[in-house]
């Protein structure tokens, strides 16, 4: 099953439509299967006094509340018609994380197939319930979370009207960006084995090679937060991947999908050929002549593999020659 690929512009257009156009571009050009934005309004998802994050008061104006720097970033409805639209001409899938229940309702109203619950919200039980009453698929983000509190958040849902089987919970880390050590990837693991979901990744280190190991462990969903340049202001830009980066991370991430393969072990049809290269028969060290046993003397193990093979030493030994053999002759029976 191939993994569902999440680029995640998030806020990174910085406000600007025409950087959101860009984006979706660069995630259609890298074979992305959704790009995501962030839908909410600042006067509902914040208080006016609420500061920002460490990494976003490295990464925004220092004397800027988190209201006003969200505000900056909100996109309007109109905004959203346009971003749908440019998708579709370009061929990728439109996908918004709604932060706030009328949120919600705006996304839901323009069609939306499923629902992100930020890791932020996994404990406002109201806003679960909403998503939960849609019944439409669900990728739950649990970055700050205990796994009793994404059994508490799976309940709700379940209780609301969506089916476990339609939520596939993410593992994620919210520092941007995350500490290797801090990544804890078989988190992942874990959270599968203890609530039976489909389980993915939502990415926030630095680099492409942390969401590589989690589809080869079993992602299903990848969600990498990418920019237009690291270099632009705002808050998210540093810890996102550059256009290259974003290509080439897709690439590597349908590579290991072929690499995984069906889990049956045989010979592939591209080795196969190398069988009677690569294997041994045996063989006749010195001649041999007809009616002569054939002892650890007068035969050996080579190459090529096209004889009888060695496995079958054991039946050969002690048998009479059939025929007179010269030395590096295939023996035959």
């Amino acid at each position: 099953m191939s993994t569902l690929i999440i680029a995640e512009a998030g806020v990174n257009h910085n406000g600007d439509l025409n950087i959101a156009r860009q984006l979706i571009d660069v995630a259609a050009a890298a074979g992305a299967d959704l790009v995501k934005f962030q839908t909410f309004s600042a006067d509902r998802l914040v208080t006016l006094h609420a500061r920002k994050a460490e990494y976003q008061q490295a990464n925004s104006a220092a004397d800027e509340s988190q209201h006003a720097m969200l505000r900056a970033l909100e996109l309007t409805l109109p905004m959203h018609h346009a971003l749908l639209d440019h998708c579709e001409q370009r061929g990728i899938g439109f996908f918004s994380t709604g932060f706030d229940v009328a949120s919600l309702d705006l996304l839901a109203g323009l069609g939306a197939r499923r629902f992100k619950i930020p890791s932020g919200e996994i404990t406002n039980l109201p806003y679960l319930r909403h998503v939960g009453r849609f019944g439409k698929p669900v990728i739950l983000s649990t970055g700050m979370s205990t796994l009793g509190e994404i059994e508490a958040a799976l309940n709700v849902l379940e209780g609301a009207g969506t089916a476990r089987d339609k939520v596939t919970v993410l593992h994620c880390n919210t520092e941007y960006p995350t500490p290797m050590r801090d990544v804890n990837l078989r988190a992942m693991l874990s959270i599968r084995e203890a609530f039976g979901v489909a389980v993915g990744y939502s990415d926030h280190t630095a680099g492409t090679e942390v969401a590589i190991a989690a589809v080869a462990l079993g992602a299903s969903i990848i969600e990498k937060h990418f920019t237009l340049d690291r270099r632009m202001p705002g808050p998210d830009h540093q810890a996102s991947l550059e256009p290259a980066e974003l290509q080439s991370m897709v690439r590597q991430i349908r590579n290991i999908e072929q690499a995984l393969g069906t889990g049956r072990k045989a010979p592939s049809a591209s080795e196969a050929k190398n069988m009677p290269i690569a294997r041994k028969s045996i063989v006749a060290t010195r001649p041999i002549r007809a009616g002569e046993r054939f002892t650890v003397d007068n035969i050996t193990v080579k190459r090529p593999g096209v004889g009888i093979s060695p496995m079958r030493w054991d039946e050969v030994l002690g048998r009479a020659a059939v025929r007179a053999f010269v030395a590096d002759e295939l023996i035959e029976l």
